[in-house]
């Protein structure tokens, strides 16, 4: 006599039999105001991180029911853009916030491994000239080529004798330094560096300086706050400017700057999971360095599709430790001074 076996589905037992499972949920069933809410992305630019990244998440898998591409996405957006795995994060799509945790670490790294395709410095003159007439035309600070700063995203303690990633402000966390242009477009991040490292100790340690102390870009340089040094590629502001020359120099220096500033805030207001508000990245350094340059990649592909860097609502202020706002370092480069007082005696005379 042949016994009935009956098989059942873990997504019925965990949710109940009106719920959507791994196979059933389609973009299309749902309207771009419910994406854009719970995934933070409209429905096009979901559909391309399916076809970018479709292929490294349809890795072989032992399980008899493998989770689509286009679910592990939307998982990922979530996690990325409420900063949370949410029990209903999770239900929207039919799964569990374990298969949650395993859907962001898939998306993440690839991601990550094709950060170099999406953020990348321009390599001929005739970009690094565009660059420079862009800046040049929003306060008329001749010769620049990007502008550069620090942000510190909060993660979990590695262990109780690490102190390499307390902060001054007490607290662990990742000092990532980031270039970016005009439209706010990130051309050089690094995500890696521990907390305990201030500002211009990051730079000086930074492929970005080791690219540009060999002097490759003449009449060229960076845009970096008072927490960096002055060097003859990144022109700081004067700490007490005197002169009326000098004023209009930190004046221009200042306007241009704020790029970065703006493009940090809309960082944290797009990416909650980098701002803290529902608490520290549970990951460790690595992890937590390659979930931060996942979003900086979606941040670029966002702007390659249209969708402007200002237009993410902004949150209020950003809360960085005391440390990183207002440490005047003081310039021990001679030439770099000399570069400085010829750029404003040349231009804001």
């Amino acid at each position: 006599m042949a016994i009935p076996i009956t098989v059942l589905d873990c997504d019925l037992l965990l949710y109940g039999r009106g719920h959507r499972t791994l196979d059933r949920f389609k973009l299309d069933d749902v309207t771009d105001e419910y994406l854009m809410s719970m995934y933070g992305f409209p429905r096009h630019f979901i559909y391309y991180l399916v076809e970018l990244l479709g292929a490294s998440l349809s890795r072989p898998t032992q399980r008899s029911r493998a989770i689509s591409p286009e679910t592990q996405i939307l998982a990922a957006l979530g996690f990325y853009t409420s900063g949370s795995f949410q029990t209903r994060m999770g239900d929207a799509i039919g799964i569990s916030q374990a298969s949650m945790s395993r859907c962001v670490a898939n998306v993440t790294e690839a991601l990550v491994e094709r950060a170099s395709q999406f953020i990348h410095f321009p390599a001929d003159e005739a970009s690094m000239q565009a660059l420079k007439d862009e800046f040049y035309g929003l306060a008329g600070m001749p010769g620049v080529i990007g502008v550069v700063d620090c942000i510190h995203v909060a993660i979990k303690a590695p262990n109780a004798e690490d102190l390499s990633y307390v902060n001054r402000k007490g607290l662990h966390s990742l000092n990532c330094l980031m270039v970016c242009d005009i439209r706010g477009a990130l051309m050089t991040v690094e995500t890696n560096w521990p907390g305990s490292l201030q500002d211009y100790a990051v730079l000086q340690q930074s492929s970005l300086s080791s690219q540009f102390e060999a002097g490759m870009h003449k009449d060229s340089w960076f845009l970096g706050d008072s927490s960096f040094f002055l060097r003859t590629w990144l022109m700081t502001p004067l700490h007490i400017p005197e002169t009326p020359a000098e004023y209009r120099y930190n004046m221009a220096h200042s306007a241009t700057h704020s790029v970065i500033e703006k493009t940090f805030r809309t960082l944290y207001s797009r990416f909650r999971c980098l701002d803290g508000s529902k608490g520290a990245l549970q990951y460790s350094p690595e992890k937590s360095s390659h979930i931060i340059l996942a979003c900086c990649v979606l941040h670029n592909i966002s702007l390659e599709h249209g969708m402007d860097v200002w237009s993410s609502p902004m949150t209020g202020p950003m809360e960085q430790p005391p440390e990183e706002e207002y440490e005047h370092m003081e310039s021990l480069d001679l030439e770099a001074d000399r570069i400085r007082q010829e750029l404003m005696l040349t231009h804001f005379s």
